[in-house]
């Protein structure tokens, strides 16, 4: 049995439990719900990045989440973790979101394959 994810999963949930002032900080006076999201994904996505690191995030990474945030999180960008950082990433996020009381289809992540 692979436990490897049950392990990430608890991770993730544990560091998070421990740092979940991440959204305490930010002003979401006057906002709509899409603009809320939104700004609680920029806030996620920085405090994610600085728990992981620049290693292993690739600037493809970082350029696909910067054009989904350019958009208001609001257009269907194709956001793609590859290295086992950039997952990390995107399974923080995810649950950070959900943690906000954004579905979890919300966040952009998904990877196409090129038709062969």
């Amino acid at each position: 049995m692979n436990v490897y994810p049950q392990i990430i999963v608890a991770s993730v949930f544990l560091n998070l439990s421990s740092n979940i002032a991440w959204a305490d900080e930010v002003n979401l006076e006057g906002l709509t719900w899409t603009e809320q999201k939104c700004v609680l994904y920029q806030s996620a996505w920085n405090w994610a990045y600085d728990s992981i690191g620049p290693e292993g995030v690739s600037a493809e990474f970082i350029a696909q989440n910067d054009s989904f945030m350019a958009t208001g999180c609001t257009e269907r960008t194709v956001v793609c973790p590859r290295s086992d950082e950039e997952l990390d990433m995107a399974n923080m996020l995810t649950v950070m979101t959900m943690n906000e009381g954004m579905a979890s289809t919300f966040v952009p992540f998904t990877c196409r394959e090129e038709a062969q």
